[in-house]
């Protein structure tokens, strides 16, 4: 009976590329995707230890959501220098035999209807063709992102040097200019392999018969009208599935409780947060400078803080977990004299329950695309912070397109000094500007509550694909 069953519900199979940051948005697609009576299979490639950051999310998942690891790949043949886009990609591509034998396995069971896979995943797209499913993309990031790895082997072809030098802004259709120096960065260095991977996906989105995007129109209406006006017909259907955020999870949050209660005791919109995502870190340096910034401006402040690195803006990106004790990484006093004004906790915090809460007026963020969602669907004003992938490009739709941001100014070497910092908080908590930005970002979260709706943009697309799906 149960066999007949599997062959009669439709069944889908998701690759996310490994990172939880990529798993968190195409979780909270599944979610929605069992609502039209689909099963579903994660499949997960590793290279053998799974953070447990990511064991937690999939243990969690509702009843119609499966997972499985695909075998553990071996990736000690890469240097230690090697590109997060890099590592990611060979985690995906070293995968595919075990995929293969995953989708023979499944296809005897199941009805499976379609392949969705992300951007660092695109050669799964082959195996799905051998089995004769639908491949389907879904892109975690913003539109202008999408728009940019779409006109990439274009513009591979028409421009030699190095994008950093390029003369003039690339102004890609219905998007903000974006300066070589901003583009995502595996586009720093055209001789690295991060690029070259880089290149090779963004060839293969075209094979896709149709990308859901981590987006929706309120957001970006530029980017996504240029990219479903079909100017260009070998672009797939794109459909803004956005924005796919985690609703409150649970998980971990009684180890960090203690945030949420000090929160509690604030008033209404006072205190700024301050995170670098799971992946982000920051130099000894400039965490002196950001301390001693957010002492400098006499404003409340929640630091989620992690130990600094010397080597790499995404030196946690595939192990969040600490493994010294930050807190000895500040400067001498600085604890103290902040006490009962700011609370430093050591690499986490429930981030949802965070920017739900009422007490947080402000955030600074490195402008990854799963925090910027979460922010908007909050409505908290935002202070730019970019540090790896596609980050500066986030962080130039949010200051300059919509709005919703400010940035501090570098100096020549780099950092943010901590009278700068001090500026940008008390701007953005108490000025003028700060005022500007958080109606703006008013604006934004309702438009991002209308799009969720059932009569919203987002409910449509989805339906949409399911449609095409069954």
């Amino acid at each position: 009976m149960e066999a007949t069953d599997d062959l009669q519900t439709p069944h889908l199979i998701l690759l996310p590329s490994p990172g939880i940051g990529h798993l968190i948005p195409l979780v909270e697609l599944a979610k929605r995707l069992i609502l039209h009576n689909f099963s579903i299979t994660f499949t997960i490639p590793t290279d053998g230890n799974p953070s447990k950051a990511q064991q937690d999310l999939l243990d969690s998942l509702p009843k119609p959501i499966n997972y499985i690891y695909l075998s553990p790949v071996d990736l000690t043949d890469l240097p230690n220098d090697v590109t997060i886009e890099t590592r990611i990609s060979l985690t995906a591509t070293r995968s595919l035999p075990s995929l293969r034998e995953t989708l023979k396995a499944f296809s005897a069971t199941h009805r499976v209807v379609a392949l969705v896979v992300d951007g660092f995943s695109t050669d799964a797209f082959d195996v799905a063709k051998e089995f004769n499913i639908s491949p389907y993309l879904f892109f975690s990031s913003a539109a202008i992102l999408l728009s940019l790895i779409l006109y990439l082997p274009k513009l591979d072809e028409m421009y030699t040097g190095e994008y950093r030098d390029m003369p003039e802004s690339l102004k890609l259709p219905g998007c903000v200019p974006i300066p070589g120096t901003d583009l995502v960065d595996p586009m720093q260095d055209r001789s690295n392999d991060g690029y070259k991977f880089f290149l090779h996906h963004s060839k293969r989105f075209r094979m896709a018969e149709g990308i859901l995007i981590n987006t929706f129109m309120g957001l970006e209406v530029g980017a996504l009208k240029a990219l479903k006006d079909g100017s260009d017909p070998t672009i797939p259907p794109v459909y803004p599935v956005g924005p796919l955020i985690q609703m409150g999870s649970k998980v971990g949050v009684d180890d960090q409780v203690e945030c949420l209660r000090w929160l509690d005791d604030q008033p209404t919109g006072s205190v700024l947060f301050v995170s670098f995502g799971s992946g982000g870190t920051l130099s000894l340096e400039q965490q002196n400078e950001l301390a001693l910034g957010l002492e400098l401006s006499e404003q409340k402040f929640l630091w989620v803080m992690k130990s600094p690195t010397q080597t790499t803006a995404n030196a946690s990106y595939f192990n969040a977990q600490t493994i010294q004790d930050p807190f000895a990484f500040l400067p001498e006093g600085f604890l103290e004299r902040t006490k009962g004004r700011g609370l430093v906790v050591p690499s986490w915090a429930p981030q949802i329950q965070v920017l739900s809460h009422g007490s947080t007026g402000g955030f600074i963020t490195h402008c990854g695309w799963n925090s910027t969602l979460e922010s908007v669907v909050h409505g908290v004003p935002l202070i730019a912070w970019p540090l790896y992938a596609e980050q500066k490009m986030n962080a130039k739709i949010l200051v300059e397109d919509l709005k919703i941001a400010l940035r501090p100014r570098s100096e020549e070497n780099g950092a943010v000094g901590r009278a700068e910092i001090a500026t940008t908080v008390k701007c953005l908590m108490e000025g003028e500007e700060g005022k500007k930005i958080r109606n703006r970002m008013s604006v934004l979260k309702a438009a991002a509550e209308k799009v969720l709706y059932e009569d919203g943009n987002t409910p449509n697309s989805l339906s949409e694909v399911a449609q095409k799906w069954k």
